[in-house]
């Protein structure tokens, strides 16, 4: 059986190549889950209108931050303690696209206390 060698190709400058695609995280805190799972929505609405490969929202676990402390200020009285608490809902998107379409997807009006976070992988 013979081998031949074949040349090596050519490209074009000229050829338009496919984007690079990334692994994106969009990472969503907030206090406010309606506010919160507004901005889910849009962001999953507008990256299927886009035909990009989404995953989430995943919702995490909720941290719940309390804090407790005497009513009386000055420590007379009835020893009476007011519990307070505060929680902090998560939510985690996955898009697999180009770099430049994560900014068309973002640039939206976000809620207020909507705090985002995105992480691009290669």
């Amino acid at each position: 059986m013979a081998y031949v060698a074949k040349g090596d190709k050519e490209f074009e400058a000229g050829a338009a190549a496919a984007p690079k695609s990334h692994k994106i995280r969009i990472t969503l805190t907030s206090r406010n889950v309606k506010a919160l799972e507004k901005v889910c929505s849009d962001l999953v609405q507008r990256s299927k209108d886009k035909d990009l490969r989404v995953k989430g929202p995943v919702r995490l676990p909720t941290k719940v931050l309390k804090i407790t402390t005497r009513k009386t200020p000055c420590g007379e009285g009835s020893k009476t303690w007011d519990h307070l608490e505060m929680k902090i809902h998560k939510r985690l998107i996955d898009l697999t696209s180009p770099a430049e379409v994560v900014k068309q997807i973002t640039s939206m009006s976000i809620e207020p206390g909507v705090e985002v976070e995105v992480t691009i992988a290669a």
